[in-house]
């Protein structure tokens, strides 16, 4: 049988929810996934590598590729563009790789309209006090970026609903394990498996008409 096309795999949640953590966990645990890295304007953090972590551009640079088509979303947050560029994703789901993309909201829903069978999973903390708890636990932010941050959850949290499925990161090992099994389940829907089901189709008939020329 031809090799199926992988899941593009939508990530998104809080800031300080730990969808990094999980992404990261996947990609250590399981072989068939293929993190799409995205690019974006706001400047590295301490220990970021540009083309691992994100494409870290100009304004500018961004804004070329925006009109060139060159991705499949892009959005604003804080200040910042962050964008998946197109053909790596589209190579890769070619090539049967569950692909995830780690994104907010906005760019969840671009991503949707234009590949309607994506998977979108929202991650969130067990509680807002735990989301902020592990927003000022990082270390890197100011107490002004952190009110920021809740505050944009507060708008993000009228938009979960949107989501196939929402997931509650309290054990990250049970998260992991959660998550993968959604995209196992992915792989089994009639849109993943078409050619085998056309097949099964024909040869149905096939047999009921060897049986009537009988």
């Amino acid at each position: 049988m031809e090799k199926k096309a992988g899941n593009l795999i939508v990530i998104s949640g809080f800031s300080g929810a730990g969808k990094g953590t999980i992404v990261k966990k996947l990609i250590e645990e399981y072989d068939n996934y293929e993190l799409s890295v995205s690019m974006t304007t706001r400047a590295p953090r301490p220990g970021e590598v540009h083309g691992v972590h994100y494409f870290f551009s100009t304004d500018e640079e961004f804004e070329k590729i925006i009109a060139d088509n060159g991705m499949i979303e892009y959005a604003g947050y804080c200040g910042h563009y962050y964008g998946t560029p197109r053909a790596f994703v589209e190579q890769k789901l070619a090539e049967g790789k569950d692909v995830i993309l780690e994104i907010e909201i906005q760019g969840a829903q671009k991503v949707r309209r234009q590949f309607p069978s994506a998977v979108l999973l929202f991650v969130m903390a067990p509680s807002a006090k735990v989301l902020h708890q592990r927003l000022t636990g990082r270390g890197t932010e100011s107490e002004e970026v952190i009110r920021g941050r809740m505050w944009r959850a507060v708008e993000e949290s009228e938009e979960v609903d949107t989501y196939d499925y929402v997931v509650i990161n309290d054990d990250l090992e049970e998260c992991v394990k959660q998550v993968h099994g959604i995209v196992t389940a992915a792989h089994a829907r009639p849109s993943q498996n078409q050619e085998f089901i056309n097949t099964i189709k024909q040869e149905l008939k096939d047999i009921l008409k060897g049986e009537e020329e009988q």
